[in-house]
């Protein structure tokens, strides 16, 4: 079975939602914690305070490249800001939670400079966040194949 794709498109910001079963700090461990944040994107080092620049490891690319990031805003429990530039572009990241009733949500938020390659984005932060739900949930890591580029024409029609 595929994956469906959930992001959408709203002016130059592309978001993406994902609910847990979970208390708040729980989930925020999740995108926080570098043990945690290995189990499904890749471990981080550096000082982890706003304005400080970290370090991540891309352990689902090829050659587990480390990157560049700057914490815009740290935020906890509820939102983490983080922004990059690499070869492939900017990269400004919004990722906020809200908790009701037991369970959290998390929004997610790239907001692009341009849309030209959503097609290519979007896939890949539905990858990403699928891989964060099998990380929690003790499930294997989806296949990047069932994203891209079956998912590329549902982000390409939104702009």
């Amino acid at each position: 079975m595929s994956p469906t794709p959930t992001g959408r498109l709203f002016g130059r910001d592309l978001v993406l939602t994902r609910s847990f079963r979970a208390p708040l700090d729980d989930v925020w461990a999740s995108l926080t914690d570098p043990v945690r944040t290995a189990r499904w994107f890749g471990p981080w080092k550096g000082d982890a305070a706003p304005g400080a620049a970290i370090q991540v490891q891309m352990v689902q690319e090829e050659g587990q490249p480390w990157m560049d990031m700057t914490i815009d805003a740290c935020e906890p429990p509820r939102r983490l800001a983080l922004s990059s530039v690499d070869d492939h572009g900017s990269w400004l990241l919004d990722l906020t939670l809200s908790e009701t009733g037991g369970a959290t949500e998390l929004r997610f938020t790239q907001h692009l400079t341009d849309t030209d390659s959503v097609g290519e984005v979007g896939p890949g932060w539905e990858f990403y966040l699928d891989a964060l739900v099998a990380s929690r949930d003790g499930q294997p890591m989806p296949d990047f194949n069932d994203y891209y580029p079956s998912m590329k024409e549902h982000f390409e029609a939104q702009r």
